[in-house]
């Protein structure tokens, strides 16, 4: 269940049922001074200097509101009619109370969201002393977004009832005793009971902004301290700290991975499962206890200055509660987070006699370290510098061509996708930006020969978006190289970050930062990709839902629309050899068995979205499960984005950390049938390319890049 924050009036004092009662109201949260402030500058900015400035007026505040219920309550299932028919009474007031900086609107539906949350909980768990019966024939719906809310705690209570039956199915499918299901699922509802006594006056706030924030345009958004803090360790690929990835199991803060390199692995003090049960600072600062604190906040504890000392309060992994704990200290450095940057791989793919070596490069993330190339570091991190630096390599290999895999990465610098399409094109027009005005900017790459002139092409799905659609449309435009995957993401804005405090010459920071779209990119053709994206050279079956993911399942999203083109050359003869390609795409496919259980994998997970309902009866779901036993029967695992795995009911953090980390990496070393089948297309082109006019060994660059 997505939980994300709501409100409650002074006049929604509902009385508590008796659930409620047994577990005790969750803490009543009211607004800091500071988030008025914050949220009315906010809206200064939004209806003054936005792409399309939208009035904070009634219509607003009242998409502010339905977008900060649907975040508190998506599936529909804490909320009754009646809560929703008073929220709407004061519907047309959110822009009143952010100009009057009084937040008592939306603190108050949240406080009501809290109580929802522990009322259904309880009542959750005290349907597990019954059990259920599985020989009734009945369905629960698993996308209730479209759902009328339950009129009644009644209905409310019938709708639980279902939930509940269906997640002790699913243990019971999987083989559980009902002792260990009644125990799992006890489990599982209280920590999320307990998660609503956690909630602090941040929480409340970052949801309403993000509420009010997309309901001007999808992409605009607000960082309170921690989310920037965020933001900018992504974009730098750094922090400071010890170097462990945490993970929240049974209370408990534990060690699901330590950082190669960094303190806490090269001090041999940590391992994998152990937990954090105490926090101190320096050589002599008192421990605090952290046992059943939030994750969030205990990761800020642990951050810190570089060369400063934390000391940890360590209960062994495996060790019961009442074992010897011991207590250890890390001296924290910066911290690289390698994952996250760009990586090479080669793949050697056969076709008859000839063997050719692809080299993949692929790209998370278009990160850039802002702050160091402010400073004048000529060392500074970035996408651009990183692949440059990989391209190098792949020549020094022998490649034949050059793959670079955009898959679900998101976007990040737009200067960094200027500069990487530089990387191929060359110098000249990379992306046009329009602004608020209309005025259309050309933005150009300076690079005086491209870093890598051989075959290449981009390997996109629904989630590439943003840079890495401005990437691949250049590509593409140019006629550089081919378009691999499934369509794109469809974001075609431009957003900057304002910090609220430096605006309002604030000592300390309090307000946060804002991240507000500013123009619109176009292609160098012409086009935008907002709304439609990049379309593929060749496609693969999409495996997203238009309807729920991309661009335009937003119901404000920017239309689709052309500017002139920019003045560009076309570098490339790719469309001379698509017919070929995908011919040959088509014929490899049709006869390669995991394609095509990829195929049948994504026909199966359309049916799965459109039927949109569970059944609740074992025999069926057992009769279900068997014919889905029999398809999956001696197929090799693959990795093609859907989840073909035995169902064992259980979440994340209830398996044991070993088996967790052991599906994890099971996953990751499947079969990439989607890569590998791109790699036979690079394959393809670099051959066909050969036999062209202009071979590969003519288009191979000594260019080293920026």
């Amino acid at each position: 269940m997505r939980i994300q924050h709501g409100f409650l009036f002074a006049f929604l004092a509902i009385a508590p049922s008796a659930y409620a009662l047994e577990a005790g109201s969750p803490p009543v949260l009211t607004p800091l001074p500071q988030q008025g402030q914050a949220a009315h500058l906010s809206a200064q900015f939004l209806t003054r200097f936005h792409y399309r400035p939208v009035p904070l007026d009634d219509a607003l505040s009242v998409r502010v509101m339905n977008r900060f219920i649907k975040s508190l309550d998506p599936d529909r299932v804490l909320f009754v009619q009646a809560d929703i028919d008073k929220f709407m009474t004061v519907s047309t007031k959110i822009d009143d109370a952010i100009n009057q900086e009084d937040l008592q609107i939306p603190f108050s539906i949240f406080n009501l969201y809290e109580q929802r949350v522990v009322d259904r909980m309880t009542y959750a768990r005290s349907l597990l002393k019954k059990g259920f019966d599985f020989s009734v024939k009945e369905d629960y719906s698993l996308q209730r977004d479209k759902q009328p809310w339950p009129q009644s705690e009644a209905e409310s209570n019938d709708l639980w009832r279902k939930r509940v039956k269906s997640d002790w199915l699913r243990l019971k499918l999987a083989g559980k005793a009902d002792d260990a299901i009644r125990d799992t699922l006890d489990k599982r509802y209280q920590n999320s009971l307990e998660r609503a006594y956690k909630y602090k006056s941040d929480d409340v706030f970052q949801s309403f902004m993000d509420a009010y924030t997309t309901s001007v345009d999808p992409h605009t958004d607000y960082f309170g301290a921690t989310a920037s803090a965020e933001f900018d360790i992504s974009m730098k690929l750094s922090l400071v700290g010890i170097g462990a990835v945490l993970q929240e199991r049974d209370d408990y803060t534990t060690i699901r991975e330590l950082v190669s390199g960094g303190p806490a692995q090269l001090s041999g003090k940590l391992a994998v499962g152990d937990r954090i049960t105490g926090v101190g600072q320096g050589e002599t600062g008192p421990i605090k206890e952290v046992v059943g604190t939030r994750l969030d906040e205990i990761v800020q504890m642990i951050r810190g200055a570089k060369d400063s000392v934390v000391r940890l309060d360590i209960l062994p992994a495996d060790a019961g509660p009442d074992a010897k704990h011991r207590i250890i200290s890390l001296v924290r450095d910066k911290i690289s987070l390698e994952k996250q940057a760009a990586q090479k791989t080669i793949l050697s793919v056969k076709d008859g006699d000839t063997t050719r070596k692809v080299g993949v490069i692929t790209l998370p993330a278009f990160y850039e370290d802002f702050e160091a190339r402010r400073k004048g570091d000529k060392d500074y991190r970035s996408a651009s510098r990183d692949v440059a630096k990989l391209l190098t390599e792949l020549k020094q290999d022998n490649v034949d061509s050059v793959l670079v895999d955009l898959r679900n990465n998101g976007g990040g610098s737009l200067s960094e996708a200027i500069d990487l399409t530089g990387l191929f094109v060359g110098k000249g027009p990379i992306v046009q930006q329009r602004d608020a005005s209309g005025k259309v900017d050309v933005e150009s790459d300076d690079l005086a020969a491209p870093a890598w002139t051989g075959p290449m092409g981009v390997l996109i799905n629904r989630g590439s978006a943003s840079a890495s659609e401005i990437f691949a449309a250049a590509i593409q435009d140019y006629g550089r190289g081919v378009i691999v995957g499934e369509p794109s993401f469809g974001k075609g804005t431009v957003q900057t970050v304002v910090n609220l405090d430096q605006v309002a010459h604030n000592a300390k920071p309090k307000f946060g930062e804002l991240k507000l779209t500013v123009a619109q990119f176009f292609r160098v053709n012409g086009g935008t990709t907002q709304l439609r994206g990049v379309t593929p050279d060749i496609s693969f079956p999409a495996l997203s839902d238009p309807k729920t993911f991309g661009e335009s399942s937003y119901d404000n999203a920017l239309p689709w629309t052309q500017v002139k083109p920019a003045n560009y050359v076309p570098d490339g003869d790719i469309k001379a050899v698509l017919p070929q390609l995908q011919s040959r795409h088509d014929a490899r496919v049709q006869s390669d068995p995991d394609f095509q259980r990829f195929v049948q994998d994504v026909a199966e997970l359309k049916a799965q979205r459109e039927k949109g309902v569970i059944s609740l009866n074992e025999t069926e779901r057992r009769n279900e499960m068997a014919a889905q036993a029999k398809r999956l029967k001696s197929r090799e695992q693959i990795n093609d984005g859907v989840d073909t795995t035995e169902d064992d009911g259980l979440q994340a953090n209830e398996r044991s950390l070993s088996a967790d980390i052991a599906i994890e990496k099971a996953r990751k070393s499947a079969k990439d049938v989607l890569l590998n089948e791109a790699a036979a297309i690079l394959a393809d082109e670099a051959d066909l390319q050969t036999t062209g006019p202009k071979t590969a060994a003519q288009r191979l660059g000594s260019t080293d890049g920026k």
